[in-house]
């Protein structure tokens, strides 16, 4: 059975989102939030998860990152509500 994958958007403390893939959520936070996450989130916290999707295969993930991080920051806070 092939694992589930996530799509998640993170908000810094300066304002400013990152959006990243994983097969388990609350690790990939918990490694952002120490600082082994990536280098862009690093002494930008705290951090807070503010949306997750789930997008099955990691190819159908990678797609689904491609397309968030092509979209506007109004976008991007529109579909976090």
């Amino acid at each position: 059975m092939e694992k589930i994958w996530y799509l998640y958007m993170l908000e810094c403390a300066d304002g400013t989102l990152y959006t990243g893939i994983t097969d388990d959520v609350p690790r990939r936070f918990r490694a952002h939030s120490e600082g082994k996450g990536a280098k862009y989130t690093r002494g930008r916290g705290p951090l807070k998860l503010v949306h997750t999707e789930t997008c099955g295969t990691h190819s159908d993930a990678l797609k689904r990152e491609l397309e968030i991080k092509k979209l506007s920051r109004a976008k991007k806070l529109e579909l976090m509500k």
